[in-house]
Order: structure tokens, then sequence, then C-alpha cells
């Protein structure tokens, strides 16, 4: 039998991202204090890349418990969001349905000591299998949605159907309504929004943490 007075393991923590660069911004950030094997998973881009990548990752030894997180760039919908800022999505949508995300207000606080001085926006994150642009973002805005990427919802929901799991989304915006990538000012948008995602780790494992607190 274990020692009672040992706090329990803590689950993995498994985070997936599509693209190289944000894979290099997440392994290559401050670690911040991991509690237990913490993974971080390439899964390629679009929603198909990111179901079969996450189903082979949680199928791994070791893994069967992980919570999980998606992370990454993504597109802002709102008016007045800048590349930099942060998304925590409250939910993940696509056309598969509404996963709910745990923790929300446990990584705000921790993404505002993490990342100080940088806007955090909660609300839905909705999913596209295309990057979505013009009156496209406006119609996904109207659906309540506050940022736009390809992998979010469908590595959450994936990582959900495998069992129940914690599962959270936290995105960084790259472009927005008034910075699109197409325009002047991409590359700074860019560096901007690779900086901020290597200094959030921290808060992914204080998230990591909070999951073995007690529930009230």
């Amino acid at each position: 039998m274990g020692d009672p007075r040992r706090p329990p393991a803590a689950p993995p923590l498994v985070i997936a991202c599509a693209l190289g660069i944000e894979l290099l911004a997440l392994r290559t950030g401050r670690a911040g204090g991991a509690l237990g094997p913490t993974t971080v998973v390439r899964t390629g881009m679009g929603p198909k890349a990111a179901e079969t990548a996450v189903r082979r990752a949680l199928g791994r030894d070791g893994t069967g418990d992980a919570a999980v997180m998606a992370s990454g760039f993504c597109a802002g919908l709102g008016p007045g969001m800048h590349p930099g800022d942060i998304v925590v999505a409250e939910e993940t949508r696509d056309h598969s349905g509404t996963t709910p995300c745990t923790g929300t207000g446990v990584l705000v606080d921790a993404l505002v000591r993490a990342v100080p001085g940088r806007t955090v926006h909660t609300g839905p994150l909705t999913g596209s299998d295309h990057v979505v642009r013009g009156t496209e973002r406006a119609g996904l805005r109207a659906t309540g949605a506050i940022a736009v990427d390809m992998e979010s919802a469908a590595t959450l929901r994936t990582a959900v159907r495998t069992g129940p799991r914690p599962v959270a989304a936290v995105r960084v915006v790259v472009d927005a309504p008034e910075h699109e990538l197409v325009r002047i000012g991409t590359v700074r948008g860019g560096i901007s929004a690779f900086r901020v995602l290597r200094a959030v780790l921290p808060a992914f494992h204080e998230w990591h943490r909070s999951l073995l607190l007690p529930r009230r």
C-alpha cells in the first residue's frame, strides 16, 4: 500500500501544437516548475492531423490519464485585439460540437502573472479547417466566438473521447481584424506572438498543479 500522507501523483501533461515554430517556442520557454511528466506534441496543421496525433499521443504507455492543453497561435475575431494578446478558451467549438474547458480562471490568473502587461481574453474558441479571413471572420464573431484556429477544437474533442480528463486551450493572437497577416507589420506581429508563447509555460504548469487541489 502507498503512503497515505504522500500527495497523489500528478497525471502527465500533454501540450499539443500544430507548427514547428510553436513547438520551438513551447520547448524553449521558461519551464516554471513542472509537476509530473510534460510532453509537447506537434500535431501538424488541421483538425484531422490534430485528431490523429492526439489519439496516438494518448495511446502511449503512461499517458492514459494525461491532462491535455491545446496551444499555439490563433486569429483574433474581436475589434481591438492585437498580436501578442492571449486567448483562454472557456470552450472550444466546431461542427462536431462543443468541449468545455477546465480551470479557465486558474489559467487567466496564472497568465497575468507569467506575461504581465499582455491582454488576456476569455470566451469561446472556434475551429476551422482553413485560414479564416474577411467576411468569414466577421461571421464567426457573430456566433460569440472570440478567436479561431484549426486544431484546438479537434484536439480537445479527441482528448475527452479517449477518456475523462482535464482539457484547456490557450492561444496567442498572431493576427486580428485590424492586423491581418497579409498586411505590413506581419513580421513584427509574429515576433511579438512568438515571444508571448515562449512565456506561457509556467502558467500551464500552474494550471496542471491546480488539478490536484480538492474541488469545492
